[in-house]
């Protein structure tokens, strides 16, 4: 006679509640954090406009302010300024460093976009790898700075303008940026008056294996439950690879499957079982590209009906700042500066009840707090498009 394993079943309701409980996005139960600890939960911060990354943090970390964030950045080093999930740029705790980039780099790449002219082959990468780490080195320098130093340590070919940018063309070596901060030769240093320097942050990558199975247990933890195809979403990984990623730590017992409402077989980390038994309360905003709506899958419960049509942008989450009402995208908002005033327009899909205003007053004045200034709400309509 066949035994057969019992399996937790797990609702949408029991996963999300989880998932914001852990980013201290939930009730009153959450967890108080820090700033590298808000930073380590949401499993970094996306940091290509640094003022959404200090909300991210702001929202999650009691009483923090950009100021601190900042701190955290460029005085204490708690926090690194680099390249992460997606080759997009994120926040990362510099204690993470190590996991981050030896997982990073052990992706594969994906196949590429660009014309055969304008690639580079597997020998011209790693030159441009070791070239960009022996420049920043002991220095801090800006891209056009660096791109000389590249150029003059490889050859004519690593400035071949063949990489279309925002204004022009880019240097045939700049497709590599990106890689060299996943193999953890270079983060951002502090900005030279308005341009962006990088530096050498010297970081040792754990090996492949060790960092993958962490990552993937850290981000189960954070997200799950999750399947294969969810995580190979979120980090911009094949998912065959992660496929196999996944069945390699099944197999070691470092992770167990799970029945997910909606989804059917999906996984969290070996003996990470408990769920909250009622579902998430309570009104939030989240800023543009916050970790929380990107990795919470499927996205389709997140951002259910309406929701999809208004704050998705062709089913790419971040675009837009979103309002979360009970754990689920229920609206957009947006804000705009002067000086110290924060004007916050928030449109809901919605109305809201007396209750549902006066905490969205509550949240509005956290976010002037974060920001340093002072946030008015405004309900209405917001106008402007998403995020580019």
């Amino acid at each position: 006679m066949t035994t057969r394993t019992r399996t937790t079943t797990v609702t949408w309701s029991q996963a999300n509640a989880r998932r914001l409980d852990r980013q201290s996005l939930g009730g009153s139960g959450s967890p108080a954090l820090g700033v590298t600890e808000a930073v380590a939960a949401m499993l970094g911060a996306h940091a290509q406009v640094l003022s959404a990354a200090e909300l991210a943090v702001g929202v999650r970390a009691p009483g923090v302010t950009r100021a601190e964030v900042r701190s955290a950045l460029w005085t204490d080093r708690s926090l690194v300024k680099t390249f992460g999930p997606r080759g997009t740029v994120h926040l990362l705790p510099a204690a993470e460093l190590p996991m981050w980039t030896g997982a990073l780099s052990a992706v594969p790449g994906e196949a590429a976009r660009l014309p055969g002219d304008a690639r580079m082959t597997p020998e011209q990468v790693e030159a441009v790898v070791t070239a960009v780490a022996e420049a920043l080195t002991g220095a801090e320098l800006t891209v056009d700075e660096l791109s000389d130093e590249v150029i003059a340590r490889t050859g004519p070919w690593a400035g071949d303008p063949v990489m279309p940018a925002f204004q022009g063309m880019w240097p045939r070596w700049r497709q590599a940026l990106h890689l060299a901060g996943h193999r953890g030769v270079l983060r951002y240093a502090p900005n030279r008056g308005r341009k962006a320097t990088y530096t050498n942050p010297g970081t040792v990558p754990l090996p492949g294996p060790q960092a993958t199975h962490a990552l993937v247990r850290r981000y189960l933890h954070a997200y799950g439950p999750a399947t294969p195809a969810h995580f190979a979403r979120w980090l911009g990984a094949p998912r065959g690879w992660a496929g196999q990623l996944f069945e390699g730590l099944a197999a070691a017992g470092a992770i167990e499957e799970v029945t997910f409402e909606g989804v059917g077989a999906a996984w969290v980390a070996a003996g990470d079982t408990a769920f909250p038994r009622s579902g998430p309360r309570g009104v939030r905003l989240l800023p543009y590209f916050d970790a929380f709506a990107i990795a919470s899958m499927p996205r389709d419960r997140l951002f259910p009906g309406a929701a999809g049509d208004r704050a998705l942008a062709g089913g790419q989450a971040g675009n837009f700042p979103v309002l979360l009402v009970d754990g689920t995208v229920a609206g957009v908002w947006h804000q705009r500066r002067s000086g110290k005033r924060i004007a916050v327009t928030v449109e809901p899909l919605a109305a809201l009840g007396g209750g549902r205003v006066r905490e969205l007053e509550r949240r509005v004045a956290r976010l002037g707090e974060v920001l340093e200034g002072t946030a008015e709400l405004t309900v209405g309509a917001v106008t402007v498009g998403g995020h580019a």
